[in-house]
């Protein structure tokens, strides 16, 4: 560097210092609002990551063992034993559904799960009263022991030491299983967990030809190195290729968790990013009012042959000391945030948590508020070094509108395209990424054009006769008007929060509306083949004028299409969850109820070629035309079917419909379940089915039955819960606004001032001026909350129609929610702000006059 620059920088630093002494008031909106959105980002990808470090930490336990080996509806075969058990150790571990009837002949769904006597491999399981478990499941006086869930006891009114009935089996309730190591490895269950021992599955005469078991084979190597691991792996895929095993690592022992956490994380940081936008506007509103008490400072500087260069640096390094430190102390909070959250609710939420300092998570939130603060500050420091010195001493900053050169828009759209370019970089779903930001531009262009069109129609109405009404019209579009800012800062943040709203009460109007019309009364799982023709006559008999309907279940898992193995297909992140594990499928001659062929022809009765169809928007999804092929692995036989229709699927109905359908062909001779639905007319009220339920599960033990109606309870609750998570942490952009509106309004108060002296010195009273004031912020309040009550429909409506393919609600309560919030923020702060204007002595103002 020249000694010239060098020392045009010296003096800048130099002025910099000195004009912090008296920036502090001016600055804290700036440093709240900076604060705020880069503690946001950082707390959740630390929180983030701490959860994900925790699952890798714990993902032996949490697996339960170091490889996981699953097949379903068979177990291994002696040669496949052999291979699996070859390097080290080995457990098994059946999953199943069944009903647990208690001793009054209530039942209820359980997620059963018989062990070895090697459980847990890997981990502990601990259940009260402290036991052994191995000794709590063995056989006392010809009962086998279990241990469960606290819920099954509420459920069914039981205590330790009572008996219940699954399937054909007495099992005697030992203990409560308190803890249950792998309990994530096994994803969310529709009821609580029973535990029993392998020995005991065969007594319940729920293992038959095609029963839907998933028999998982745990491995917990001698050797523990990742070398060791990748070998065995190979050495399994080369010794065993038509298996067909669904096969988990300690690295990923709960994949789709690990990639929920991951997507709700990238949801939060969008949406703290969003809060950082709108406390751009905050710095923004913050940069030009200081800059306007500094007019005269910079015109003095400038009249005394300070150059353009030397006030952009002063005040640019004075804006970029503040927001050094207002960063700083957003990346302190944010790091505290996984250590905070592992004290307080760590003991309510059953994931693993290995809080520590993460320096990615931090770098990006430093870099998402350093970005945020060039292309906020460029414009406002650049308009005020090419602004005339006489124009400086005449006019406040601002009042005219002046371009800065094309170095200063470029950096303004350079920091912009960086934000862009490092929110989609680093999301896990890019689409949803882009179509978020998208969304968020959007806004910002409307809340402007929006700000616009309220003041040009309040400058063509009728002057009303009412003073103050006039001057409160006046108000809305007057040169300096806080219209924009005002319209600004709530929009987005109401915006947001509408259609986070409108997104929850059409999630809830489908399941408690159409889907608990629409939807069948039960599911009945695991028919046997051999009796369902007698099951459906005990159907018809206890349930008579009820709709019944079954078809033939099998579980497969897609290997290949067009002979490119599923793990090296790249499909679309809305299909990819079909390749993931194993799917429902079936076969039949007809058009599953609830659906239709869209493309291709449906099969002939007759045709002997394998053949399958494919729900349209997933066969896209995985990039699959018609006539291609699909291989699926059924009992570890490998069969491959070619693709001849796309079928529209209504899967909000909850009927029985899959994803795959095979005509008979391709699974001759395979031994199969049914799958059956239960609809009764106008719905049967809550006792009648119940008193139903225990008709069946005394007739049909091994037979699992599934109400409807409490499944969709459940899912409501997820859906409550995620949706009270998500307002929460989207509470943080609307903060954020009233952050930024307070500030604006703050920037506005010496025009308060000015107004309300000269006002009151021509005749008007304390209470016409504060009613003035109130119909100007009541006003732009209504605008504010009617553009935001569009705009987040609009929004919730595109999630909802074309995401999420479910009907779209409109909730009056949000919209009146908005309109109160808008209205108490806007009213409320202005009417604090203009007090403290009136309240000034008239003699401050009228000596400068």
């Amino acid at each position: 560097m020249s000694a010239a620059p060098a020392q045009r920088l010296k003096t800048a630093f130099t002025f910099a210092l000195r004009e912090l002494r008296g920036a502090k008031r001016g600055f804290g909106i700036f440093l709240a609002c900076l604060v705020l959105g880069v503690m946001s980002i950082a707390g959740v990808g630390s929180f983030a990551r701490a959860l994900t470090d925790g699952l890798a930490r714990e993902g032996r336990s949490i697996l339960g063992g170091d490889a996981a080996f699953t097949l379903v509806q068979r177990e291994a075969t002696p040669a496949e034993l052999s291979l699996l058990g070859s390097e080290g150790r080995i457990g098994r571990v059946a999953l199943t559904r069944a009903m647990a009837r208690g001793p009054s002949d209530d039942a209820t769904l359980v997620e059963l799960k018989a062990v070895d006597g090697a459980y847990p491999l890997v981990g502990t399981a601990e259940l009260s009263p402290a036991q052994d478990l191995a000794a709590a499941l063995g056989a006392r006086g010809g009962i086998y022991g279990a241990v469960a869930d606290e819920t099954l006891f509420s459920r069914l009114t039981l205590k330790v030491g009572d008996t219940i009935r699954v399937g054909e089996a007495t099992l005697q309730l030992r203990g409560v299983l308190s803890t249950e190591p792998d309990r994530l490895a096994t994803g969310v269950g529709f009821g609580p967990r029973l535990l029993i021992s392998d020995a005991a599955l065969p007594a319940t005469g729920l293992v038959q030809p095609g029963s839907l078991i998933r028999w998982s084979y745990r491995v917990v190597l001698n050797d523990q190195s990742p070398a060791a691991l990748e070998a065995f792996l190979a050495k399994v895929r080369d010794g065993a290729p038509q298996a067909g095993f669904e096969v988990r690592t300690r690295d990923a022992a709960s994949p789709q968790l690990e990639r929920n956490v991951r997507r709700i994380a990238q949801y939060l940081t969008l949406v703290g990013l969003t809060a950082l936008l709108v406390g751009g506007v905050g710095v923004a509103n913050a940069v030009s009012a200081h800059l306007s008490e500094k007019r005269e400072v910079i015109a003095t500087l400038k009249a005394l042959g300070a150059t353009r260069g030397t006030i952009f640096g002063t005040y640019f390094l004075e804006v970029a000391m503040i927001a050094v430190l207002g960063i700083g102390i957003g990346l302190a909070l944010g790091a505290m945030v996984p250590f905070a959250a592992a004290a307080v609710v760590a003991a309510y939420i059953p994931f693993p948590l290995s809080p520590h300092l993460d320096p990615m998570a931090l770098v990006l939130a430093a870099l998402y508020g350093a970005l945020v603060t060039t292309a906020f500050t460029l414009w406002p420091l650049a308009r005020a070094q090419e602004a005339p010195v006489s124009a400086l001493f005449r006019d406040e900053i601002g009042a005219k509108r002046r371009w800065p050169s094309w170095r200063y828009v470029a950096g303004c759209a350079l920091a912009a395209a960086g934000l862009v370019a490092l929110a989609i970089g680093t999301a896990e779903d890019k689409r949803s990424a882009i179509i978020f930001i998208g969304a968020a531009m959007a806004v910002f262009v409307l809340l402007r054009l929006v700000a616009f069109g309220i003041m040009a129609l309040a400058r063509r109405l009728p002057r009303p006769r009412a003073t103050m009404a006039r001057l409160a019209l006046a108000n809305i579009h007057r040169p300096g008007a806080l219209t924009p800012t005002v319209v600004l800062s709530l929009g987005l943040g109401l915006s947001l929060l509408t259609a986070i709203a409108l997104i929850d009460r059409s999630l809830t109007a489908e399941i408690n509306g159409t889907l608990a019309e629409k939807a069948p009364s039960f599911f009945f799982v695991d028919i046997p083949s051999s009796e369902e023709e007698a099951f459906a006559a005990f159907i018809a008999k206890h349930a008579e004028g009820a709709t019944y309907k079954s078809v033939p279940m099998l579980r497969g898992r897609i290997t290949a299409l067009n002979d490119t193995p599923a793990e090296k297909v790249t499909p679309a992140p809305d299909a990819a969850w079909v390749l993931q594990s194993d799917r429902g499928i079936s076969f039949g001659d007809t058009v599953p109820d609830g659906s239709s062929v869209v493309e291709g022809r449906w099969w002939s009765p007759d045709e002997a070629e394998p053949q399958v169809s494919f729900d349209r928007k997933l066969a896209e999804g995985l990039g699959l035309k018609l006539g291609d092929t699909v291989t699926v692995n059924v009992l570890g036989r490998e069969l491959s079917a070619k693709l001849t229709n796309y079928r529209e699927v209504r899967w909000e109905r909850l009927g029985i419909n899959f994803v795959m359908q095979f005509n008979p062909a391709t699974f001759a001779g395979a031994p199969y379940s049914v799958l059956a639905t239960l609809t009764f007319p106008d719905g049967a009220g809550s006792a009648k089915e119940l008193a139903f339920m225990r008709e069946v599960a005394r007739a049909y033990p091994a037979v699992t039955t599934v109400r409807v109606k409490e499944a969709l309870d459940q899912a409501n609750k997820m859906i409550g819960d995620l949706s009270f998570g998500i307002r929460i942490a989207s509470l943080v952009t609307l903060l954020t606004s009233i952050l930024v509106l307070a500030g604006a309004l703050a920037a506005g108060h010496q025009h308060r001032v000015y107004d309300a002296v000269v006002l009151k010195t021509l005749g008007a009273t304390r209470r016409g001026l504060v009613g003035a004031y109130a119909l100007e912020y009541a006003g732009l309040g209504l605008a504010t909350a009617a553009f935001s009550i569009a705009a987040g429909s609009v929004a919730a409506y595109f999630v909802v129609t074309r995401v999420m393919d479910i009907s779209f609600t409109f909730a009056p309560g949000a919209a009146v929610g908005g309109v109160v919030l808008a209205l108490a923020f806007t009213v409320g702060f202005g009417l604090l702000g203009t007090w403290r204007a009136l309240s000034q002595p008239p003699v401050r103002v009228l000596r400068h006059l």
